[in-house]
């Protein structure tokens, strides 16, 4: 019965295959539909059929690809508006999985791990062959981090009592605020460029107000602000009369309001969501630097306990602090292949691997997907050590790429993989 379920999913891919862009829609359509069944080996015609057309999407998209949900000219970093382009990366990747559960890779795998690995038999049967190994993951809270490096409830709260206090600074709170509201006026800027739209007109307006606000927030130990001199006014300093964070809450909100029906910018509402959170707990407190350098300190000092004291170890508020004050990134990683964790976290050593999917194999591509593997990867072994597991924690990067040259590259400490997908 599967089979024939099987051989009718290949009869309507050719149906769609003769339609414009049909293939695209169909690759997807075919992984996804038997992608689950495990154990199901496809045609070698299909392979075939499927790395023809991979090699070609390879090629036209050699300077592109999906970079935490924006697609990404690789050359200079710019971001790339082409819903079709966008298309045809989510599809290379989709059969790139096909093919990586495929049996000869998954033999070619099981030779590729090295001895010293945590169980080098055990790893190279079970690395990427699960299809849930295969399957995409945004990492965008550290409860997911601690799910699956089986962190308990106990010492989730000591990571959340460790972290909270560095993440929460008041350079790094308005800092990673200004990267959120960078990063949004700089792709406003481009919509409006595009086609101008009165939410898009407005959304820049706020993000400008927003921006100046902060400013006018800088810390005092700015070398070129006179705060850190200035003395107390004689005078009590009349508070009421001065600015407050719910001014910037507020402006969060209309900003969500403006933007929610646009489509472009989901990722960059989730930011402003999470970030609206943190700003909800320090409403109350003054904005001022128009008084003294202990008075100004007084008030970064409770925007600190703040949100100290109330955001909780799921915050994605939390996370995008920790984000920004360990690589000065605030959007959600994201990986191609979830990879796996196993070992025993009672002690001894764990491994992790985590898989990405490069849509070109030269040597600057390569390493822009390492880099980022290396921040997902880090991420996860900040985690456990913050956390006092017990053992060692090796993490792997596995980096794929059609007809690419089989290697192993060690940065920073870590193993890296590039794999080439092969007939």
């Amino acid at each position: 019965m599967a089979r024939k379920h099987l051989w009718n999913g290949l009869y309507w891919g050719k149906h769609l295959d003769a339609q414009r862009n049909g293939f695209l829609r169909w690759n997807v359509m075919f992984y996804h539909s038997f992608g689950e069944a495990r154990g199901v080996t496809l045609p070698a015609g299909w392979y075939e059929k499927a790395f023809r057309k991979m090699t070609k999407l390879s090629d036209c998209l050699k300077d592109v690809d999906l970079v935490d949900g924006r697609l990404v000219n690789l050359k200079d970093g710019s971001i790339v508006v082409d819903d079709l382009m966008e298309q045809k990366v989510h599809t290379f990747k989709s059969l790139a999985r096909a093919f990586i559960g495929s049996p000869s890779i998954q033999q070619t795998l099981r030779r590729s791990v090295p001895a010293s690995s945590v169980d080098a038999k055990s790893a190279a049967h079970v690395c990427f062959s699960k299809v849930s190994e295969r399957e995409p993951m945004i990492i965008n809270s550290l409860t997911k981090i601690s799910n699956i490096l089986n962190i308990s409830a106990q010492q989730r709260k000591s990571v959340r009592v460790t972290v909270c206090p560095q993440v929460t600074q008041h350079q790094i709170w308005t800092a990673t605020l200004e990267e959120i509201l960078n990063g949004l006026k700089y792709e406003l800027d481009i919509l409006n460029g595009q086609c101008p739209r009165h939410a898009t007109k407005m959304g820049r307006q706020i993000v400008s107000v927003c921006l100046k606000f902060l400013e006018e927030t800088s810390s005092s130990f700015n070398p070129d602000s006179s705060s850190w001199m200035r003395v107390s006014p004689a005078a009590k300093a009349d508070y009421s009369a001065s600015r407050k964070w719910e001014d910037a809450f507020e402006m969060f909100d209309d900003l969500i309001r403006c933007l929610k029906c646009e489509e472009e910018l989901l990722l960059h509402l989730k930011k402003l969501e999470a970030m609206k959170e943190g700003l909800s707990q320090i409403r109350d407190v003054v904005v001022d630097r128009c008084i003294g350098y202990k008075d100004v300190r007084h008030q970064e000092s409770l925007v600190q306990k703040k949100l100290t004291k109330t955001l909780g170890y799921s915050s994605p508020c939390l996370f995008t602090l920790l984000l920004y004050y360990l690589y000065g990134y605030v959007r959600d990683l994201e990986v191609d292949l979830s990879g796996g964790f196993w070992g025993h976290s009672e002690g001894g050593q764990c491994c992790l691997h985590l898989g990405r999917i490069l849509t070109s194999d030269e040597e600057n591509i390569v390493w822009n997907g390492l880099k980022h593997l290396h921040k997902a990867l880090g991420l996860f072994k900040f985690v456990w050590e913050t956390a006092g597991m017990e053992g060692v924690l090796e993490v792997q990067g596995h980096l794929w790429c059609v007809q690419a040259e089989d290697r192993t590259l060690t940065y920073k400490g870590n193993l890296y993989f590039v794999h080439g997908i092969t007939l």
